[in-house]
């Protein structure tokens, strides 16, 4: 498995609540994604900056998604270029189903 992380700078602070008003707007788009394990949105405790943490199966399905397409979207969206950001899973600890797991 592999997190990627997205971010990307915001041209004016936002609200959490104005973060997720925003995100619900793209989120159907993530539902069924190929390889797709979990995706977390996320905007900085200034608001000054967002993005999303992604759960992948491989960096392969990750790359998949970040195509120039998606990357463009993001910059009309949002205002800005993505920074993405591929981080290894060694090591799960899972609370909810009280294990911890090696990948």
């Amino acid at each position: 498995m592999i997190v990627a992380i997205v971010t990307f700078e915001l041209p004016g602070a936002w609200s959490v609540a104005a973060a997720a008003r925003v995100f619900r707007s793209t989120a159907p788009k993530y539902l069924d994604k190929a390889g797709l394990v979990r995706k977390h949105y996320w905007v900085s405790e200034a608001g000054d900056r967002a993005g999303g943490i992604y759960l992948w199966r491989s960096k392969a399905d990750a790359q998949a998604c970040y195509t120039g397409e998606w990357k463009e979207m993001v910059a009309q969206k949002y205002g800005a270029q993505p920074r993405i950001d591929f981080l290894h899973i060694p090591v799960t600890v899972d609370n909810l189903k009280h294990v911890i797991e090696e990948h």
